[in-house]
Formats: structure tokens, C-alpha cells, sequence
């Protein structure tokens, strides 16, 4: 079972995934990053993702590029437990800008300059 939202009640859209990420689900993870459109700050909160995996994966380091290619800025939060494992194994827990929590991403976004 997975769920896939957008919140927009900050300044920043925040897309917020739940559940295991795959294949099947890929579809509602790039909706969402579809829905974000034009933002120029956004954070992936993947912390109640329980599995992710390569098509997952792809759309989320697909719409950080995005992102970042139009001169936004995004902050990944990245899951727990054995889901992170997928970050780790592939080192994009070093290569994309993460934050430890939703809280630290959202005040980073709306404090730079």
C-alpha cells in the first residue's frame, strides 16, 4: 500500500510519500512531482517509505534535477530503516541535498535568501 500527497499549507510544496515505493506506484510519485509544476522550493519527505525501489528512485532523482535545472532548489528527506538502504547502496544519500527531518528541510527553504 502506498499514498502519495502534495502539501502547500507552507511557503514550500512538499510532496509526502508513504508505503512502498515501486513500480506500480511510480505513476502517483511523478503525479505529484507533476502537481509541484513551477515550484522553486520543494522537499520529498520520503520518511514513511518503507521500500523503494529503481523506477521510485528514478522519479525522485529526475524531479530534483528538475528542479534544480530551472533554479529551484529541492531537499530530500530521506526514508528509515531497510528503505534508506537504496540511498546508501547507490550513494545518493551523498549526491542529493537531503535533510535529516521535514522540520530541518522546511526551515532551510524558507530562511536562505
Amino acid at each position: 500500500m502506498h499514498r502519495v500527497t502534495v502539501d502547500r499549507s507552507a511557503a514550500v510544496a512538499v510532496v509526502v510519500a508513504r508505503g512502498e515505493l515501486d513500480a506500480y506506484s511510480a505513476p502517483d510519485l511523478e503525479a505529484a512531482f507533476a502537481d509541484v509544476g513551477a515550484e522553486t522550493r520543494v522537499v520529498v519527505d520520503l520518511d514513511s517509505v518503507s521500500f523503494l525501489d529503481s523506477t521510485a528512485l528514478g522519479a525522485v532523482v529526475r524531479a530534483v534535477r528538475e528542479i534544480d535545472e530551472r533554479g529551484g532548489r529541492a531537499l530530500v528527506v530521506l526514508p528509515r530503516g531497510s528503505a534508506r538502504r537504496i540511498f546508501e547502496i547507490t550513494a545518493l544519500d551523498s549526491a542529493l541535498p537531503v535533510a535529516e527531518s521535514r522540520a530541518q528541510a522546511l526551515w532551510s527553504l524558507t530562511t536562505e535568501a
